[in-house]
């Protein structure tokens, strides 16, 4: 990838902010094999390196972290034995904006694939004797990791995100009202998913939280179906014309 002609260069007036090494940092981290260690320091004419040591197959691993730094509106450029994050990017920071809105109308969309596989997961697990106290936690997290985004905005807090280039800021801007609607988003799927789970194993789900895109009619039926001395249908549920439109 050849350097976008509008990268904001904040690391040419000082040093790369703690802040942003420990968010590069936990980024890479996530990317990288459990255990491995993760090494960032100052470029000396500014920006930040990261290198692993002693792993002699880093450099696809080097790819797979420039790929997730990018994701974060980077410029980032992997070599054979280290990693360069350079400022943000115009281009990497588009394609944020992007991804962002293909999440929002693709799989975050979906909230009967999330009760589906909160049924599925949550019933394979008490098959496989797991106590039915640890079968919400087990679900939910791996419902986080399907997602994935809420790892990944997870790894972005406390990070300042300033440009000095004006088309910079806005896109800044842009990225963060996204973000915000995906993080509302990941937390009514995880919600929907502890009650279909809490459901499954016999409990009491909570009362549910009224997230505007949540029409759990057909979730309502998977769980019947899916629970022992259950019915099968449930009465029809009154929905508004934009829980309606949600089911289409």
């Amino acid at each position: 990838m050849t350097i976008d002609h509008q990268v904001s260069p904040w690391f040419t007036k000082s040093m790369a902010s703690p802040a942003h090494e420990r968010v590069i940092q936990r980024i890479c981290a996530r990317v990288a094999p459990a255990g491995t260690s993760v090494n960032v320091s100052d470029l000396p004419l500014g920006g930040v390196q990261i290198w692993i040591d002693g792993d002699p197959g880093t450099w696809s691993l080097y790819q797979r972290m420039a790929r997730e730094l990018r994701l974060a509106g980077w410029h980032a450029e992997a070599g054979i034995d280290r990693l360069m994050v350079l400022g943000w990017s115009a281009d990497c920071l588009s394609y944020r904006v992007l991804v962002l809105d293909a999440a929002l109308a693709g799989r975050l969309a979906d909230y009967d694939l999330t009760a589906f596989m909160a049924v599925t997961v949550a019933t394979r697990l008490l098959q496989e004797g797991l106590p039915a106290e640890r079968v919400v936690p087990e679900v939910e997290a791996r419902l986080r990791e399907e997602l994935r985004w809420p790892g990944r905005l997870a790894d972005l807090a406390g990070l300042e995100r300033t440009a000095t280039l004006e088309p910079l800021r806005h896109r800044l801007a842009q990225i963060a009202g996204l973000e915000a609607r995906v993080r509302d988003r990941c937390a009514e799927h995880l919600s929907l998913a502890g009650r279909v789970a809490t459901t499954v194993t016999g409990g009491k789900p909570p009362p549910r939280i009224g997230f505007p895109h949540l029409a759990t009619g057909l979730s309502e039926r998977l769980v019947a179906a899916s629970v022992p001395n259950q019915p099968a249908t449930l009465p029809p549920v009154l929905l508004s014309p934009s829980d309606a439109g949600a089911l289409t």
